[in-house]
């Protein structure tokens, strides 16, 4: 069994500063939930949900690679940059409909920023 309202499939970022790694996700996906001690951040963007912990110690800290759709790709990518990130792609119209960017956060999380314009 699951929690009540959660997906089936939970992407888990670890890092050494969990409360960093929570201010960028609020500050370029308007992301909701607490850093907590002692239990990973469960943090909402949009109708997904991202744990955020340090893996107690006995976890390295992997990259990830996240596709997140967003309101407005271009004030996201500026709002990333703002918050350290560093662009890997700039804000691009892409054939099959979404504008994208993707960005690097200060953690090495690769972050591939899109809306949906049309097919």
């Amino acid at each position: 069994m699951k929690p009540e309202g959660w997906p089936t499939v939970i992407p888990r970022l670890f890092t050494d500063d969990t409360a960093g790694l929570v201010r960028f996700l609020r500050a370029v996906f308007d992301a909701r939930g607490e850093d907590a001690d002692g239990r990973p951040a469960e943090m909402r963007i949009g109708e997904s949900l991202v744990m955020v912990s340090d893996g107690a110690g006995v976890r390295g800290a992997p990259k990830a690679f996240l596709y997140v759709y967003v309101r407005d790709v271009d004030a996201a990518w500026r709002r990333a940059l703002d918050a350290g990130a560093r662009s890997l792609e700039d804000p691009a119209d892409l054939p099959y409909g979404d504008r994208r960017a993707t960005i690097e956060d200060s953690w090495g999380n690769t972050w591939q920023i899109a809306t949906r314009r049309a097919p």
